[in-house]
Formats: structure tokens, sequence, C-alpha cells
């Protein structure tokens, strides 16, 4: 079994099936009772909507686990679903993780798998997966370069030979995009919103470089006015939606510099041949592929399932198990 435990969704990989769960990492606890109401996409609705004995939580922050034992109720529940419910042979598990964690938040994730039933853990580290499922050929001895942005951190690595030459994790990636858009609706229009409205105007009017389709546009937002106390709504345009999200972008952008001005000469000439992938969620955004590839001046594709690309390298590593052995990040092996 491959996860992907990433900061806004999780996706369960079982050999033979591909992937068969895909849901957001939140659970609702009615904190009375200390016991989960809801895992997943139902726990995600009561995001911001919950009476005061019930808490919706995301037990992972910037691709960490944050609260553990929400974490492992979350995973024993995805675990079950995938089985049906059947307690069958304990899975040997494959999970990506951020490259930049430490040790202790690597034994965390560990810890969390193995109470939830693996009988075996692996790690990966993230951007080794994403590469692994865009496709780029990793076992070769050429340089492959990949950004994966998920939701807690984004991910820059140079990869050659199934390993990483350099990486460097910065956690700055979907959430503080959301988190901008928030700030600057509070700032300029005076509007309290939501976690999820902030998301939502993320996908629908978001953009990293001027669009047409997107410029042209509007979007009608609704919360809560801060002077009058009222709810109300007000119509924003793309272009200061993507003004409010250019912080957070600069410091993806400068983590690519930063790589590519440390990547070996002979790799770099790769790279350039064979351009940058972006995977993750916040690959989904629109223009970012513009941005980046004007920024380094190297074409930057877009993998073609950007949310996937995790979770189907931890599986093609599962089904690869001995060619693909020497991709787990070191001491990460767990024999139950």
């Amino acid at each position: 079994m491959g996860i992907d435990l990433g900061t806004a969704n999780t996706l369960v990989y079982v050999s033979g099936k591909g992937i068969v769960l895909q849901e957001p990492s939140v659970v609702a606890m009615d904190m009375d009772e200390k016991i989960p109401l809801a895992v997943g996409e139902d726990a995600k609705k009561m995001l911001g909507r919950t009476p005061g004995n019930v808490v919706a939580l995301r037990p992972l922050r910037d691709g960490v686990i944050a609260d553990f034992d929400t974490a492992e109720l979350m995973l024993k529940h995805f675990i079950r679903r995938v089985h049906e419910g059947r307690a069958l042979v304990s899975p040997r598990i494959v999970i990506g993780i951020p490259s930049g964690v430490t040790g202790v938040e690597r034994r965390a994730v560990m810890e969390a798998a193995s109470q939830a039933g693996a009988r075996e853990v692996y790690l990966i580290d993230e951007p080794v997966a994403a590469a692994i499922g865009a496709g780029l050929p990793v076992a070769e001895p050429t340089g492959n370069m990949i950004i994966d942005i998920g939701g807690g951190t984004t991910e820059v690595a140079v990869l050659s030979l199934q390993g990483t030459v350099l990486s460097e994790s910065v956690r700055v990636a979907g959430d503080e995009l959301s988190e901008a858009i928030t700030q600057y609706m509070k700032k300029v229009h005076n509007l309290v919103i939501g976690e999820r409205t902030s998301e939502e105007i993320k996908i629908q009017i978001g953009s990293a470089y001027p669009t047409p389709e997107i410029d042209e546009g509007t979007f009608e937002v609704r919360g809560l006015h801060l002077l009058s106390g009222l709810p109300r709504t007000v119509t924003i345009k793309g272009p200061e939606i993507r003004e409010s999200m250019s912080e957070p972008l600069s410091v993806i952008i400068e983590a690519v510099k930063r790589t590519l001005e440390r990547t070996p000469p002979e790799l770099a000439a790769d790279i350039i041949d064979r351009g940058i992938m972006l995977a993750g969620g916040g690959a989904l955004l629109k223009g970012l592929d513009t941005l980046i590839s004007h920024e380094t001046g190297i074409v930057t594709h877009v993998a073609a399932d950007p949310l996937s690309c995790v979770v189907l390298g931890t599986g093609r590593v599962l089904e690869n198990f001995k060619q693909l052995e020497r991709v787990f990040s070191g001491r990460s092996r767990n024999r139950m």
C-alpha cells in the first residue's frame, strides 16, 4: 500500500488496484466524547461550520504531523476503508514525506503508520516519489528537476540515478497562498472569509502570471464585513488576487533559483534539455509554469496528473520493490 500523507489531501494506492482513495486530510472530533465523527470529505464540509463541542482538525501542518493521535486515527480509518473493514494481513506501507523533515518528524510518521496496523513502514522523499509518478527517468544517470508544491511544503529537487543530488524544502505552499488571499480580503476589502472560501477564490480566479481569460473575469465573495459586522458580498478581479499571492510565490521562485545555482554543471545541462517538471496540487495554479519559465529561462512542464504524482510514485516503488529499493530515505525502515 502506498500513501501520500499530505497536508491537504491523503491518497492511497493499493498494488494491483491503483489509487483507491483520495480524501482531504481532515478529521472532525467530538471533544466531549473524544471520538471522531467524520473523516475526509465529510469532515472537510464541517470546517468552520461546527457547533461548540465539535472541532474539525487538520492533523498535518507544513507536511508533518502536528497532532499525532488524530493523524493515527485518520490513517487507521483510511486503511480500514481501503480494506473494506476486513481485518487482514498487516500491509507493507510506503509513505511519501517532505524531504526537509527532521528525524523526530520521520519517527512520528512511522510510529503513526505502525500503530495504524502496518507490518513494515518505508519512507520515501516526496520529490523522488513525485518524479517516479510523473514518469521521469530517475534511474538513469541524467539530471531531472522536479518542483512538488503541496498544501504545506514546496519541494524542489534535482535527481539522478535513483537518488537526490540536491533538494530544498520550503514551508510555503498552497496553504500560504490561501492565507495570503484571506489577509488581502481583510486588509483591502474589510471582509473576513474562511479557509474554504479563500481556497475557492484561488482555484477559480487565482493565477501566477497574467492570463487574459482570468484577468477579465470577476468573482463574488461572501463574508463578514469588519466595520458593520454584517454579512456582505464583494466582487473581486483576477489581477488583485494574483497581486495578493505575489509574496509566497516569490519565496517558491527563490527556492527554485537557489537549487539551480547549486546544481552541478553536467546536471544543469540535462535540466536545460529536459526542462523542469511541476507536480502537486499547487501545480494546478494557472500560469505557474509560465512564471517559472519566465524567471528561470527553462521550459517548465506540468505533470499529467499533478495531484496523484506522489501516490503513483509510491505505488510504482511497491510494484518494482527490488529494482527501486535504493530510493527509500536512509534510516527509515521499520520491521515489525
